[in-house]
């Protein structure tokens, strides 16, 4: 029996953290389980350096390090993993079916756990110098850009985590933020103020990305004076919020105003058999740890669902 043909307990969209960590728990407890993922095991973090406040890893984990151990470990588990698009999905009904690049595969439970991606500046120049100066990955891109001048946009965690990363090679580094302050922890401040490589400017917003074959200069706006001037850079590195990924999911699937999936505390979403973990649903802290927790949460409820179903068709 192919993958197409077979009916999974459990089909997971997404492996990083959360869904892997479902598949684990899942198949785990024997059910058969398929983790659909479109890039790297891991997800997000694959692209992060180095994750510093996971639990159990004194000095630290690399992100793509992190993501194949949990891979392996659902993998030692039985779950099976296929890397493919989805397309759309079908979520109603007693069998949830997904269409994706590979065809479509069919599961009695569904965990939704696909993510966020990096949300767009929006400004002219940005889309038409994707990729040459302009990027939204440091592990990515970042080793291009050695002995160079870039910027940073955000002033959360991300984009000073990365903007030290980019200490590494490039020659200086500028960090845009539009308020007048970081949202960034105490201790990413400290370090990024304590790095001579490091400039903050603040109040501040990128109205264009200038260039014709690739980044030449950024054009800022300075809030508090009102006033314009360009900044000459090599590449720019936009962090400045997440889209979660959820586009695929059909309009039945409550979500908030953002676009992020609601859930109860078991992580089931509005429809019968459907689950939702990590980033991708509305939450308070989006970390790898909570993520690894909904994918647990995620999973034992996926079981607990199938077990009453179970239960009832027993007693008919």
């Amino acid at each position: 029996m192919t993958r197409q043909e077979k009916v999974y307990d459990l089909v997971v969209l997404g492996g990083g953290p959360a869904g892997l960590t479902a598949a684990i728990y899942a198949a785990r407890s024997l059910l058969s389980v398929l983790v659909v993922e479109q890039m790297l095991s891991g997800g997000q973090i694959a692209t992060t350096e180095k994750v510093e406040n996971y639990p159990g890893f004194p000095k630290g984990v690399g992100g793509m390090e992190l993501g194949q151990l949990l891979e392996e470990q659902a993998r030692n588990f039985g779950a099976e993993m296929v890397l493919s698009t989805i397309e759309r999905v079908v979520a109603t009904g007693d069998i949830k079916e997904i269409h994706t690049s590979e065809g479509i595969f069919r599961g009695r439970t569904l965990i939704v756990a696909t993510g966020t991606r990096s949300r767009p500046l929006g400004v002219p120049g940005e889309l038409e110098l994707k990729g040459r100066g302009v990027s939204y990955c440091v592990t990515c891109d970042g080793s291009f850009f050695r002995d160079r001048t870039v910027m940073v946009v955000g002033g959360g965690d991300s984009a000073l985590e990365e903007a030290l990363v980019l200490t590494r090679f490039a020659a200086k580094v500028y960090i845009v933020h539009r308020r007048d302050e970081l949202r960034a922890t105490r201790i990413l401040q400290e370090r990024v103020k304590n790095n001579p490589k490091i400039e903050l400017i603040l109040n501040t917003v990128v109205k264009k990305i200038n260039g014709r074959q690739a980044v030449d200069s950024v054009t800022l706006e300075d809030l508090a004076q009102n006033k314009q001037w360009d900044i000459e850079v090599d590449g720019i590195f936009l962090y400045v919020g997440m889209v979660p990924n959820t586009e695929f999911l059909n309009d039945g699937v409550l979500r908030n105003e953002y676009g992020y999936l609601v859930t109860d505390e078991g992580m089931a979403t509005n429809l019968p058999g459907v689950f939702a973990a990590g980033d991708v649903r509305e939450k308070g802290l989006r970390q790898v740890v909570t993520a690894v927790a909904d994918g647990a949460v995620a999973a034992v409820s996926a079981v607990r669902y199938l077990d009453e179903i179970t239960h009832r068709e027993g007693n008919q």
